[in-house]
């Protein structure tokens, strides 16, 4: 039996009949960029999301570097984020010519440790990067406190949980800025790239803006140094689609966690949901001293499983030079020691339970 970690193809054999006319419209109607389907996604995403304003951009990477232009992020400035996470979070603040600061996670959640945050706060730090990791939402509430206590911008990275809940409130809706991708493993996803950054701040949002469009106010005037990024009307038609599906494979991930949860129970240590807020479980991830063992054994089993992440972001080559020091033991042996397993929300419970019967016999 082969499973793989996402299963797009049943994904979009359950889609495809209403994605493949939708998509033959947006084609014949030529309105390839800008489009009315782009605007109409940004106004459902903003609705679903309880904002004011969503900003579709090019992809996650993009949507977190124009939300550090926004913020006026420049060289010397730092930023406090967490090592656990895809590069993009850390890279688009040294593209702003500022420094990443690691703080070290949680050993049960994988987000950031909070009682570590304020003393890493310096007269140089600009923003806090919370990442949301695996989908499961940060704890905001002291995150926001502290952010108004120094006068800094809370920016959360939501490329892992859009659709999970907070204090009443969608993920990326929390802080000043959400940023999230639609990269074809997300939770929302497209058949391509994309992103989307998230604000109740008009003003933001219109800097926003100017950034994504080559720093133009008015066509062919740019007054800032921008980008050119954009999602495309092909995406906008697919993730309008999905959208109304969302909440929907988004109960079924959790649902698959749980059965996991149950069988698993013993045999590893399963993910811990703290309960501030509703986890979507992008990743299922597990701990365990026999990792390894348990990764040969699924993958000689034809079952696909993926470690996230192998080397921390203060350890990767990219930072040797201004990270080299860093210790961040939690986080260190947690890449040791962690495992993520198939959560597609087309996932059989005939195939949750063999993963779990294979992991059981390795552990």
């Amino acid at each position: 039996m082969n499973i793989p970690m996402l299963d797009l193809k049943a994904e979009y054999a359950l889609l495809k009949d209403e994605i493949e006319p939708a998509v033959c419209a947006a084609l014949a109607a030529c309105q390839y960029i800008g489009g009315p389907n782009v605007k109409a996604f940004e106004a459902e995403a903003a609705a679903y999301a309880g904002v004011k304003h969503a900003i579709s951009c090019a992809s996650g990477t993009d949507a977190l570097l124009i939300a550090l232009r926004a913020i006026g992020l420049q060289a010397g400035d730092e930023v406090i984020t967490t090592p656990f996470t895809f590069v993009a979070t850390a890279s688009t603040v040294v593209m702003c010519g500022a420094t990443p600061v690691f703080v070290d996670i949680d050993p049960r959640t994988f987000n950031l440790d909070l009682a570590q945050v304020e003393a890493a706060i310096t007269p140089k730090t600009q923003a806090i990067v919370p990442v949301h990791i695996f989908g499961q939402p940060v704890d905001l509430a002291p995150l926001k406190a502290l952010c108004a206590k120094h006068n800094l911008k809370l920016i959360e990275d939501s490329a892992q949980s859009f659709g999970a809940d907070y204090d009443g409130r969608k993920s990326g809706a929390y802080g000043d800025i959400g940023c999230t991708s639609f990269y074809p493993s997300k939770n929302l996803s497209t058949f391509g790239d994309g992103g989307l950054i998230l604000t109740d701040n008009d003003k933001l949002a219109a800097e926003l803006r100017v950034l994504a469009s080559h720093g133009s106010r008015i066509r062919y005037h740019h007054h800032v140094l921008g980008y050119n990024s954009r999602l495309d009307e092909i995406q906008a038609v697919i993730l309008r689609i999905k959208l109304k599906r969302l909440d929907d494979f988004n109960a079924r991930r959790i649902a698959i966690a749980d059965f996991y949860n149950r069988l698993l129970d013993g045999a590893v240590e399963t993910p811990y949901a703290d309960g501030k807020g509703r986890h979507v479980y992008h990743q299922y991830t597990i701990l365990s001293d026999r990792r390894d063992v348990i990764q040969k054994a699924l993958t000689e089993a034809g079952i696909a499983c993926a470690v996230y992440y192998p080397v921390p972001l203060h350890q990767q080559e990219m930072f040797a030079a201004t990270h080299g020091h860093v210790r961040l033991p939690v986080t260190e042996r947690t890449a040791q020691r962690c495992l993520s397993l198939p959560i597609s929300p087309m996932l059989q419970d005939a195939q949750i339970e063999q993963v779990a019967k294979v992991i059981k016999s390795a552990a």
